[in-house]
């Protein structure tokens, strides 16, 4: 079955499967005391300028996302996010049970937080009735498929920053953002104050991994003990960190990224043209529409894909690393056939 159910429903790059069979010789020391990670640890360093970082991989995006708010928050800390944010709609509660902070989230045209939306919740500060807020969580791209540029990252950092916050980054689909800004990954972290942030592989191509950088020295110190409690530490860590060897060094992270790009360019473009009504500006490799309830039933006969908006009959596509031409023609021709 292919679809555009999601990313996650994709397999994987045949070159990660490659470096996974190549990685699957002999013994070596268990829990990422191995020559992988340390290389795949210098990929992650060499693609951002960074020598000193200590780049960390686990397993999924959760894992990465709870131990990156670990290291930034204490339990009576609280968090800023979108309403429609990972850690606030599909992470069953882990962030808030694994750090004791709370969630403040706040609704969304577009799925991106700007300063005029979050300086109201900036209070409390050294009132000890009132969680204290520490961190400004924001996904990239979205869970709408919206792309934060540059300027709009440095402008929640410095607002961050202002008040002794962190500006963390969910980078589940980072790489699709960058494709679609053509800007480079130290652009899109380093240079816009980031603090803290994932490098997704599992939507684009990985069996199983995301990387974890911290970009202060603070927030570092602590992951590893974060990453063993959270039970993200795999004992055969060479297995996932391997994978990011090509996924960097061979640029398998853009290339990919710019693929699911494209098509989900292609797909919401003839999609317009049969008076489908796309809700979200395409940014990234998802796609949101609606359409009327009749022909999304049938689409749903043949083809899987999540509801959004069930009160306004609003569903999303995902396109994938892999997603062809064909899959492509062969959607919009059954659609073409349920609007006719």
């Amino acid at each position: 079955m292919r679809g555009f159910g999601s990313d996650n429903n994709s397999g994987v790059h045949p070159r990660i499967l490659q470096a996974i069979s190549n990685a699957n010789t002999d013994h070596t020391i268990a829990y990422g005391d191995d020559d992988w990670t340390r290389r795949a640890e210098n990929v992650v360093r060499e693609l951002l300028g960074e020598k000193d970082i200590e780049p960390m991989f686990v397993f999924n995006g959760t894992g990465a996302n709870v131990i990156a708010l670990q290291a930034c928050t204490l339990p009576f800390h609280s968090i800023i996010c979108a309403s429609t944010a990972h850690i606030a709609v599909d992470e069953c509660g882990s962030p808030v049970k694994l750090t004791g902070a709370s969630l403040k989230e706040i609704s969304t045209p577009d799925g991106k937080l700007t300063p005029d939306l979050v300086r109201p919740h900036l209070h409390g500060f050294g009132f000890e009735h009132h969680s204290q807020p520490k961190v400004i969580a924001v996904s990239q791209t979205t869970e709408l498929g919206t792309a934060y540029t540059p300027d709009e990252l440095k402008a929640l950092a410095n607002l961050a920053h202002e008040h002794d916050m962190y500006l963390f980054v969910d980078g589940t689909r980072i790489a699709n953002a960058c494709a679609y800004l053509n800007v480079s990954l130290r652009e899109m972290t380093v240079d816009c104050g980031v603090d803290i942030f994932t490098l997704g592989g599992t939507k684009n191509g990985l069996m199983m991994g995301e990387a974890l950088v911290a970009l202060r020295k603070e927030l570092s110190e602590n992951l590893k003990y974060y990453r063993k409690q959270t039970t993200q530490l795999y004992s055969k860590m060479r297995f996932i960190s391997t994978q990011f060897i090509p996924y960097i060094s061979e640029n398998i992270w853009l290339e990919n990224a710019t693929h699911s790009n494209a098509a989900a360019q292609k797909l919401a473009e003839q999609m317009r043209e049969l008076n489908v009504e796309i809700t979200q500006d395409v940014e990234s490799n998802e796609i949101f529409f609606i359409a009327p309830k009749n022909i999304t039933d049938k689409l749903l006969e043949k083809y899987f894909f999540y509801p959004w908006d069930e009160s306004r009959n609003e569903w999303r596509l995902v396109c994938s690393w892999d997603t062809s031409e064909k899959d492509i023609n062969d959607f919009v021709d059954y659609l073409k056939l349920l609007t006719s």
